[in-house]
């Protein structure tokens, strides 16, 4: 065996150049085995911190959506009324807050910005885990009195007002201005919006200004479960209390729907699976097509080398021997393969992590998985060109060569 090996790394550095031609698919398919493995890792880590940046054991309200005659159509049913039911009456639930949201351009005197403007309450701040960097909120009596302030989000300050400082400025939306009075800490993005790209008013400011809204309406309601182990039976409260607000009847389907963080989270991750899936997919494609070349260099190979085996034959070399060289032949190809690309995985999973700000790791069970599978690849299709070599006659073999 130990000749064997010795005679199959000759062979290859003797075609160092075929050789290196022969695994270049082999080095893609396992860097790309082990990028995708990282990608998929970083993507689930980054996704579930920006879930937990919605809040602390949230629930979302929201309304719900019907099909009717082929196309689906949402009929807002959400109150305030029923977000001071959900508080006074769910047990499970710590507190609760409203807004509705519009899309549309807002104005300082240095630039125009379109961005969303949302009108919420006193406890959106303290639900959505908003803090202040700079000023301050807006209190019970300006929403009472539907002041004309506003508190913006650092997006928002950047394009409208760049490096001067916003707090005290005022900025348009439609043909009303408002004094900004507090600027939102930063807090990045989610998998659904840019949390630092609004302009908060008062929700009152907002129905009476921005978009005329009747009967206390509103777009969506939040709920924060007092602990993460109150999430299903919060969920479960605020469904029963929506259901009589409503009135609505046994039998009949909610007009709502309440949505938890845990929901946003397996939804994400199923996309995630399913992409990773066809990435990963790809990535075995480009292993086989690997391993065809490997097994076609390898027949050539026999061709080339058939005098050699002959003679090797001939001065007493068995079936055996002939067997194990060629496929130590084929493993050594599939093995080096497999390190380059472990090493082309790393040197592209770092450039990704500072292009896409993640935290991009090389994780221990996709290198051995790959190099496992590359030895496997070697293995199956280095079986045939080896038993070929190991089954010529000595005598035909000296004859052909």
């Amino acid at each position: 065996m130990k000749t064997a090996f010795s005679l199959a790394l000759r062979a290859l550095v003797r075609a160092r150049f075929r050789a290196f031609l022969t695994v270049l698919g082999i080095l893609i398919g396992t860097a790309a085995v082990v990028v995708v493995f990282a990608l998929g890792t970083g993507a689930r880590e980054r996704i579930g911190a920006e879930i937990d940046n919605l809040g602390n054991a949230a629930l979302f309200i929201l309304p719900q959506t019907f099909s009717q005659g082929g196309q689906r159509t949402t009929k807002n049913s959400l109150t305030e009324d029923d977000a001071a039911a959900i508080l006074r009456d769910a047990s499970a639930v710590d507190s609760v807050t409203v807004w509705s949201t519009l899309r549309t351009r807002a104005h300082s005197r240095f630039d125009s910005h379109k961005t969303s403007v949302m009108g919420v309450d006193a406890n959106y701040f303290r639900v959505r885990s908003f803090s202040i960097a700079d000023g301050r909120t807006f209190d019970e009596t300006e929403i009472r009195t539907k002041a004309k302030v506003a508190v913006i989000g650092n997006t928002v300050k950047n394009e409208l007002f760049g490096s001067a400082p916003a707090v005290g400025e005022f900025i348009r939306v439609g043909s009303h201005a408002y004094r900004i009075i507090g600027l939102l800490a930063e807090k990045g993005r989610t998998p659904f919006e840019d949390q630092d790209d609004r302009i908060v008013l008062p929700i009152s400011t907002w129905r009476t200004r921005i978009s005329p809204t009747p009967g206390g309406r509103v777009q969506m309601i939040m709920a924060s479960a007092k602990t993460r182990a109150h999430t299903d039976r919060a969920q479960a409260q605020v469904a029963s209390i929506l259901r009589s607000q409503h009135r609505l009847r046994e039998g009949e389907p909610d007009d709502f729907a309440v949505r938890s963080q845990e929901s946003f989270r397996n939804t994400q991750e199923g996309i995630l699976d399913a992409v990773t899936s066809l990435l990963m997919a790809v990535a075995g494609v480009a292993l086989f097509i690997g391993g065809i070349g490997v097994m076609n260099i390898m027949l050539i190979g026999v061709t080339e080398r058939t005098r050699e085996i002959g003679i090797r034959m001939s001065i007493g070399a068995r079936e055996s021997d002939i067997l194990l060289q060629f496929l130590f032949e084929a493993l050594a190809l599939t093995w080096v393969g497999g390190v380059l690309g472990i090493a082309l995985a790393g040197l592209v999973s770092l450039s990704l992590a500072q292009i896409l700000g993640w935290s991009l790791e090389l994780d221990g069970r996709a290198i051995f998985a790959a190099l496992g599978l590359s030895l496997v690849i070697g293995l199956v299709f280095g079986i045939w060109p080896a038993r070929r070599a190991a089954r010529l006659s000595p005598v035909e073999a000296l004859r052909q060569g």
